[in-house]
């Protein structure tokens, strides 16, 4: 388990991603990057953060900033949850969960009393230098883009 700090440099990595690509963190060197980790592509939950993403993508783009899914699904599974909701900005398939290991965000979860190993919603905002801005961990859904947009602006004018 990583215990990840804001001011840390992020961990890089290379993985594949939806449409049979690759991509590499380092690749992004200068812009801002909104890394985010999800469970699980095409369950409420993360359908819903994934198009209040993509809703706000324009925002994002304004602020020299992209905006990246990781969650362990496969790249076939991401092509048609990125098809379904015609979802503009890359989702890497972290299969064997080295980059959720790196970031910490491959976690113990509980549910119904049962205990089972599972993805924790988080998402990092890293800076164009390539260190962590912000960290928000057990993200609930609701407000959070806004709160990553604000996030982005407040640093952005510092």
């Amino acid at each position: 388990m990583s215990d990840l700090q804001i001011g840390d440099q992020a961990p890089d990595f290379e993985a594949s991603t939806d449409g049979n690509g690759r991509l590499k963190l380092s690749d992004f060197q200068g812009q801002n990057v909104i890394l985010y980790f999800y469970p699980k592509d095409d369950t409420p939950g993360c359908t819903t953060e994934a198009c209040a993403f993509q809703d706000n993508l324009p925002n994002f783009q304004t602020k020299d900033a992209v905006v990246i899914g990781i969650s362990k699904d496969t790249p076939a599974k991401h092509d048609k949850f990125k098809e379904k909701y015609q979802l503009d900005f890359p989702l890497i398939s972290d299969e064997d969960g080295a980059i959720c290991e790196s970031y910490g965000t491959w976690v113990e979860k509980s549910m119904y009393g049962k205990k089972y190993m599972g993805i924790d919603r988080a998402t990092f905002l890293i800076g164009s230098d390539g260190k962590i801005l912000e960290i928000w961990r057990k993200v609930k859904v609701p407000g959070h883009v806004e709160a990553v947009l604000s996030a982005l602006e407040e640093k952005k004018a510092a």
